[in-house]
């Protein structure tokens, strides 16, 4: 018993903790770095690891002295917009291709998953004309609208595996009582592929709450622009990084990805996994 306590303890808890330490060491370095006073930041023969008179000043200069509010505001905005649309389409989208097997629906599978693979800095110019002609230049709903462009794509290609793995008589039962697709897809798939729905969901706000190049380009004004960009923009000027604030920035920033992800980690996990066995 003892060896193989000693055995479980080696091969699995050690190597465990070791990654957990190493996944939570920078968000304790954000914490910091963010509670350190600006004498003891800058003073590197003191302990960098630790803080012995922590304050709030960073906080105070982030939420008080900046935009964070408005950048916050609109990251929400902007990730929660994108979200629903590129999952309302996703969804139709990939029942479509998986389940109405049309003629070449097969080859539309493949490319709607291969132009998830052009990279995002290819199609900013062209975006850019469009969101320039539409007149939507140095608003939200700029990036609403192109974030899109890269979050249907991998949705698709997510929820297509997620009802493929769902049986199809299932839905062969409904349609013999009566029902229409569109109620099928509304009663019986859209609940078994709830964990397939949340983990699209949970993709596509991460990358649209976190992305930084299309919020660059597209916005400009100091209040309209989003926390990534804000934080890298207003608090470095020049060669001088204010790194209090910073931290502080990016330490509330995480919070709610990682409230997201805490929530609604074990239906990322299913959705991930597969659905319903045959």
């Amino acid at each position: 018993m003892r060896r193989s306590a000693l055995t479980s303890t080696l091969t699995f808890y050690l190597p465990l903790w070791a990654f957990l330490v190493l996944l939570l060491f920078p968000f304790y370095w954000m914490l910091v770095t963010a509670v350190r006073p600006n004498k003891e930041l800058y003073n590197l023969s003191l302990n960098q690891l630790w803080t012995s008179h922590p304050t709030l000043q960073h906080f105070q200069k982030l939420l008080f002295a900046t935009h964070f509010a408005p950048w916050l505001q609109n990251t929400m905005l902007i990730a929660l917009g994108a979200t629903v649309l590129a999952l309302s389409c996703a969804v139709f989208a990939a029942y479509a291709v998986q389940r109405l097997r049309f003629r070449g629906s097969g080859v539309i599978g493949v490319a709607i998953f291969l132009s998830y693979l052009v990279p995002p800095v290819i199609l900013f110019i062209p975006l850019a004309r469009i969101i320039n002609e539409l007149g939507l230049w140095d608003r939200p709903a700029a990036l609403i609208l192109t974030y899109p462009t890269f979050l249907i794509p991998f949705a698709t290609w997510l929820l297509m595996g997620y009802f493929k793995s769902i049986p199809v008589e299932l839905e062969d039962c409904a349609r013999i009582d009566g029902a229409t697709r569109v109620q099928v897809l509304r009663h019986i798939l859209l609940p078994l592929a709830l964990p397939g729905i949340l983990s699209a969901l949970i993709f596509s706000f991460t990358l649209s709450w976190n992305e930084y190049l299309y919020a660059l380009v597209f916005l400009s004004s100091t209040g309209s622009k989003t926390i990534p960009v804000g934080l890298a923009t207003e608090l470095i000027t020049g060669d001088v990084f204010q790194w209090g604030p910073l931290m502080a920035g990016a330490l509330l920033g995480s919070v709610p990805v990682a409230l997201i992800y805490s929530f609604f980690v074990e239906h990322y996990v299913a959705g991930l996994t597969g659905a319903l066995k045959e």
